[in-house]
């Protein structure tokens, strides 16, 4: 079988008539770990809500391809069928919908024709393991999924998905926010487990500590809505130590970032001072 392939090529992307993405190359394969950093408001959540397919987003060029399968054209559970996976920043609760009736529903989904579907034992096996893997409480399986689950619980719960689905391609956005230590030892060994040339996975973060524990093969700097800088692990470890002004002069750019301000939902500009100026949207 051959490794799965995720390809982005010039992807350019808006929300509420504002640029975000401005022209986005990267590619993953299976068997690679990529990790995407960069400063808040960049866009590096909108990169992975755009290849998912969330309708805020208006895709305005470029193409992603899924194994040679033109991506930005399929409904959102055809991208999942395909073999994408997003662990999300902000997982959605949805009561009345217990945690094994999600995931045996969505393993029945991702079936590919002429495949036969897990017995329910073995699928309640398996999930059992993968919770006592993951150090969760062991009623997980019976509660509503993600409804009253702290921070925390909700990022292991997106892991603990993904261990169950077994994607070709993972997207993890910001997986390390809401989790300590342990916790994030504990996401890291999951996600390393995983390793093999079956599986390719994009890690998005702002932080270098999940990265302590999740080694990857290439390391990318995302600024104003594109790749600007990509290499190994030591390119983390010197924006660790010296931050990113120094790729901003390198790549001649200013600090000019899209964000979002959390108590209005408003997009915002930043300008080279810091100084923030409402977008009229």
């Amino acid at each position: 079988m051959a490794r799965p392939v995720l390809k982005i090529n010039d992807l350019k992307a808006s929300v509420e008539d504002k640029v975000i993405l401005t022209g986005v190359d990267l590619e993953v394969k299976g068997g690679e770990i990529h990790a995407i950093m960069g400063p808040n408001g960049t866009g590096k959540s909108t990169l992975s809500q755009v290849v998912m397919g969330h309708p805020k987003y208006e895709v305005l060029g470029g193409e992603v391809t899924m194994n040679g399968e033109e991506v930005l054209e399929m409904e959102v559970d055809e991208r999942a069928h395909a073999g994408l996976f997003l662990a999300m920043q902000y997982p959605s609760e949805i009561p009345g919908v217990t945690n094994s009736d999600f995931l045996r529903m969505s393993k029945k989904a991702r079936l590919k024709e002429g495949e036969k579907d897990q017995s329910l034992m073995k699928f309640i096996r398996e999930l059992d393991a993968t919770i006592e893997t993951l150090n969760m409480n062991p009623d997980m399986a019976h509660r509503y999924l993600n409804e009253g689950f702290s921070g925390g619980e909700k990022k292991r719960n997106e892991i603990l998905q993904m261990l169950m689905l077994k994607p070709e391609i993972a997207i993890l956005d910001e997986i390390d926010s809401g989790l300590d230590v342990d916790a994030l030892r504990i996401v890291g060994e999951a996600v390393n487990s995983m390793r093999s040339e079956d599986f390719g996975c994009l890690i998005i973060t702002h932080y270098q500590r999940v990265l302590d524990y999740i080694k990857p093969d290439f390391v990318h700097v995302m600024m104003q809505g594109r790749i600007v800088k990509s290499g190994d692990i030591s390119l983390m470890e010197k924006i660790d130590a010296e931050g990113y002004d120094w790729i901003k002069e390198e790549v001649g750019i200013e600090d000019e970032r899209v964000v979002v301000e959390a108590e209005s939902g408003r997009p915002v500009r930043l300008d080279s001072c810091g100084t923030k100026e409402k977008l009229g949207l």
